[in-house]
């Protein structure tokens, strides 16, 4: 058998796109993966697949306890955050608990007005832009998306505008799986703890708020687990979104005629983003409640399932032409799919902050474009999510609103 492949290094930086099609011709759609540590584990690249995994709870749990390599792991293992001990949030619940769980939070997000989301993220996005709009140019990556969905969703929880800079600092730090892992998700949880005990003393028109008075009764420790993951996957990935569908829209030929086109562009960028580009990558994870076959693979009791997103959304058997744009389909795997995928209101405000990000850039900066070449560019290192370290841009210096 071929040696498994480690779920770390530079080509997840510089071509993972074709790392994956590698993966997949060397080992099939389900593929012998190491962590750090050396800890093995399955990445499921194929769409197929994929959607098999996803869409059986039972025999691929969420229930971490289940893992077979709980005794290697060190307490100070740096992916713990991203593939933890079974915690009580929405990631590790399982049947009608999890649907409880699930209509909570989607009833805390359905309650936030679509209009007054668009209007704070125009204000946030508008006050990041007059930073920089006097200075002809910019990294739009760090001095603008990075810092925008956090500041939204801050403000819809109910955190103070001025918590966000911490915030971003902490959630990159989590998600990057790297040094300051375990202090970042400590920063994170004591912040979402000093929330909650302000809003149970003090409720107001915000999603945290909503969650305490929800009557499916989850504990303050839940409800602060699931708002640390609601805040890890809102804002990274939806940092990125921007990111990557502006280096799109700057850089792809195919693109480039209808920039500055109007919203239908922005809307096929954003789209074309979650198939080909997507910001998050490989989600950890599930495990097999007893063996079975998988892709022509034995997986056995407890083992560890990752789920290839952006490699199940390249699949050459759903992707047949890889080059062709593709409109308005949505059936990626960006958001998940299952029972665990995305809550549908959570995807909607991710949408809304994304694509109003990318609208208020054009509108406030017509002439925006690449200050490098775009081979230039790079990319964190990280296999779980995929995003630009920086977005150097120029245009003609304006003055702020």
């Amino acid at each position: 058998m071929t040696a498994p492949v480690p779920l770390s290094g530079p080509r997840f930086q510089t071509e993972p796109a074709q790392l994956y099609r590698e993966m997949r011709r060397e080992h099939g759609s389900v593929t012998p993966v190491v962590l750090d540590g050396d800890i093995p584990a399955w990445l499921v690249l194929g769409y197929r697949e994929l959607h098999q995994v996803t869409g059986d709870p039972v025999l691929f749990s969420r229930d971490s306890d289940l893992w077979s390599q709980w005794d290697h792991i060190p307490d100070d293992w740096p992916l713990l955050p991203m593939i933890g001990r079974k915690q009580p949030s929405i990631l590790y619940t399982v049947g009608e608990r999890h649907r409880e769980r699930v209509g909570m939070i989607s009833d805390a997000l359905e309650a936030v007005d679509p209009s007054e989301l668009r209007s704070y993220t125009e204000k946030f996005a508008d006050e990041l832009i007059d930073a920089i709009c006097a200075k002809g140019e910019t990294d739009i990556v760090g001095d603008y998306a990075m810092l925008l969905p956090v500041r939204v969703l801050a403000r819809l929880y109910g955190f103070r505008d001025e918590q966000g800079p911490g915030l971003v600092t902490a959630l990159n730090d989590m998600i990057d799986g790297r040094d300051r892992a375990i202090a970042g998700q400590t920063h994170l949880a004591t912040s979402m703890g000093r929330l909650l005990a302000d809003r149970k003393d003090e409720p107001a028109d915000d999603v945290v708020s909503r969650m305490l008075a929800h009557e499916s009764g989850f504990d303050d420790v839940e409800i602060a687990q699931d708002l640390m993951v609601m805040m890890a996957a809102g804002h990274q990935p939806t940092a990125d979104w921007i990111g990557n569908s502006l280096r799109l829209m700057l850089t792809d030929d195919r693109f480039a005629a209808s920039l500055f086109g109007g919203r239908n562009s922005v809307a096929e960028a954003m789209n074309e983003v979650l198939w080909e580009d997507t910001p998050t990558q490989n989600v950890a994870g599930r495990w097999a409640s007893r063996d079975t076959q998988l892709g022509g693979r034995r997986i056995r009791t407890g083992d560890l399932l990752l789920l290839g997103l952006q490699g199940a959304n390249s699949d050459p058997q759903v992707r047949t032409d890889g080059s062709a744009l593709t409109g308005g389909n949505n059936a990626h795997f960006s958001f998940g799919h299952g029972e665990h995928r995305c809550p549908f209101p959570a995807q909607e405000v991710a949408e809304v902050i994304a694509r109003t990000g990318i609208e208020v850039v054009l509108d406030r900066l017509p002439d925006i474009d690449l200050a490098v070449p775009a081979e230039s560019l790079t990319r964190r290192p990280s296999p779980w999510l995929r995003g630009l370290t920086a977005l150097p841009v120029r245009f003609t210096p304006v003055p702020a609103l």
